[in-house]
């Protein structure tokens, strides 16, 4: 019979918490960017290229549970030194969020929402590459979850390496004269 209470509280307890919520709302592309700076010479070279790829994510609160997530693509292709092309895409999407809060909030607009815009982002890259006569690009999927644990390891090392410096510069009010 005690177990049965427990249960009971235990029900009563999950079914008073508000249910976490989730959707996306709209995803647009707010920015494309398309150069050829070498054009025409650069078709009449062998194409080997280099090239880099750039992603970064921002988030805003839209408030009322709304937030906008960006995702920016830069992609540079050079053969040897000279720039193919530099296409940079920022694709962006409005989600509902509800009752999600603090790190897990976070969490979910660095890599939920990056997720759920890279296919746009791909294809939007692919075919404007395509439609400046160059060869497809298909960017390979990435894997968000580990560059936001990266990019978290990273701060927590730069935070104590400073922490560190701070305790090994000496303290002084006096100023130089």
């Amino acid at each position: 019979m005690a177990e049965e209470e427990v249960t009971g509280t235990e029900e009563a307890a999950a079914a008073e918490q508000p249910q976490q919520q989730f959707s996306m709302q709209r995803v647009y592309l707010k920015d494309l960017s398309f150069e050829v700076p070498s054009a025409p010479s650069v078709f009449k070279q062998e194409w080997k290229p280099s090239i880099n790829v750039d992603l970064r994510t921002t988030s805003n609160d839209l408030a009322g549970g709304n937030y906008e997530a960006v995702l920016t693509i830069t992609i540079t292709a050079k053969l040897g030194e000279e720039t193919a092309f530099l296409v940079e895409v920022q694709q962006a999407g409005i989600f509902f969020i509800a009752n999600v809060e603090g790190e897990e909030l976070r969490r979910v607009l660095a890599i939920v929402c990056p997720n759920m815009l890279f296919p746009y982002a791909r294809e939007v890259i692919d075919n404007t590459v395509t439609r400046g006569t160059f060869p497809a690009l298909m960017l390979a999927q990435v894997n968000f979850e580990g560059l936001f644990l990266s990019a978290m390891q990273q701060a927590e090392q730069k935070a104590g390496e400073e922490g560190e410096s701070a305790a090994e510069a000496p303290a002084s009010d006096e100023t130089a004269s």
